[in-house]
């Protein structure tokens, strides 16, 4: 949240946006005695409805400002106010909220408190896959010696539609703006947060003891292939093993998981080339259109696949083994026709993910969803029936190194 000195309307509002600005969130402040930088005593002078009014309380759908325990910084915890120029997310105020929440539990009650570091587990999700959102909004304070915030109705509507874009939980959006309006009168007169590099940075290494990566063990895996969604874009940072490529895909895993999936194919394009499969690399193994046997598995120049070092294994381990033509172990882009063209001319021998988490994983099903069909269609995948395993030789091998 930051704070700036500013008039709060100008000649450009149309009457009615000036009247939508004039319901927000209010706070009355008297004079700052600029001496003594002391913080006001602010009051609210309009607070949002309270929505629990007559309703049972819910903690799995919201957290409560009515539950929120408050406690304010001591004045020997409170830092000297910045004063002159205030670059942009260098300060950060006294006070800050936080609530926790537990899928069984729900919302727990919220916390004002002094600013204070996180306290977070090295294996926590966020720290790995970036499932995380954030929101920023403006608090100003006018003419008048009000603070209003800018439409944070419009900012919690954003807010929680990226949590259920991350899969992360959703709120009530008037409890929050009640709870940041608490925020504001310990803190009104901070500035914070801004984008940009980190100055600094802490590198850490944990470990872990480890099972198979499916519960089911070394058995194939159904893929829901949707074009709809996409794991990465051309000019992004898909070859790249950074958080904010995983955290989008949760949502579309959690809808894989409701149409009987374990993993999602991921396709890029109008023409729906094969990329990735879940967390891993997507391999075929097949009679290419020469009537050669081919394993293939799409390239990394275009900058939308990690350069995973299980693949690049099972690659090396195929070309060395001297059974394949010339180019017949390649890097090559296909696409969803590809495969049904392949599959519908008996050409398709196997198709396997691999990752350093699940080593190699058989692919038996495919559920499609054929936008221009307008239906989801069921692909047998016959990896497990081939005659030729090359799968299982690649699979065997790999163990063979690890141990």
């Amino acid at each position: 949240m930051s704070f700036a000195r500013t008039k709060i309307l100008t000649a450009r509002c149309s009457s009615s946006f000036v009247s939508r600005l004039r319901s927000s969130f209010t706070v009355d402040t008297p004079t700052t005695n600029a001496t003594t930088r002391e913080t006001p005593r602010v009051a609210v002078s309009q607070t949002p409805p309270n929505p629990v009014s007559g309703k049972a309380k819910d903690p799995q759908r919201t957290f409560y400002r009515t539950d929120m325990h408050t406690t304010a910084a001591l004045p020997s915890e409170r830092q000297a106010k910045p004063t002159g120029h205030l670059p942009f997310g260098r300060y950060y105020a006294d006070h800050m909220i936080d609530v926790d929440w537990n899928s069984e539990r729900g919302w727990e009650k919220p916390k004002l408190h002094k600013l204070q570091p996180l306290q977070l587990h090295p294996g926590a999700k966020v720290l790995h896959y970036a499932i995380e959102l954030f929101e920023g909004m403006k608090a100003y304070r006018g003419i008048d010696n009000k603070i209003r915030l800018f439409r944070p109705d419009a900012n919690m509507a954003r807010m929680n539609a990226t949590a259920a874009r991350a899969a992360l939980p959703t709120f009530d959006s008037a409890e929050l703006i009640a709870m940041i309006a608490d925020q504001i009168r310990l803190d009104g007169e901070w500035k914070t947060l801004g984008v940009g590099p980190p100055q600094d940075a802490k590198l850490f290494v944990v470990t872990c003891p480890v099972g198979a990566y499916f519960p089911s063990g070394f058995q194939p895996i159904s893929l829901l292939a949707d074009p709809q969604y996409v794991r990465a874009s051309l000019g992004g940072v898909g070859a790249f093993k950074m958080g904010c490529n995983y955290a989008p895909t949760m949502l579309v895993a959690r809808e894989a998981a409701e149409k009987g999936c374990h993993q999602v194919l991921w396709l890029t394009g109008n023409n729906e080339e094969l990329t990735e499969v879940g967390t891993m690399n997507i391999f075929v193994f097949w009679k290419n259109e020469d009537g050669d046997l081919e394993l293939a598995t799409p390239p990394l120049d275009h900058g939308l696949i990690l350069p995973g070092v299980t693949r690049d294994s099972l690659l090396c381990l195929a070309r060395e083994w001297g059974e394949f033509k010339a180019r017949s172990v390649s890097e090559r882009t296909f696409t969803m026709d590809d495969v049904k063209r392949a599959l519908k001319e008996e050409r398709l021998q196997q198709m396997f993910g691999c990752g350093t988490a699940s080593v190699v994983v058989p692919v038996g099903k495919i559920v499609y969803h054929n936008r221009k069909a307008a239906r989801h269609e069921v692909w047998h995948i016959p990896t497990m029936e081939s005659k030729q395993n090359l799968m299982q030789r690649l699979y065997d091998h790999i163990n063979c190194i690890h141990n």
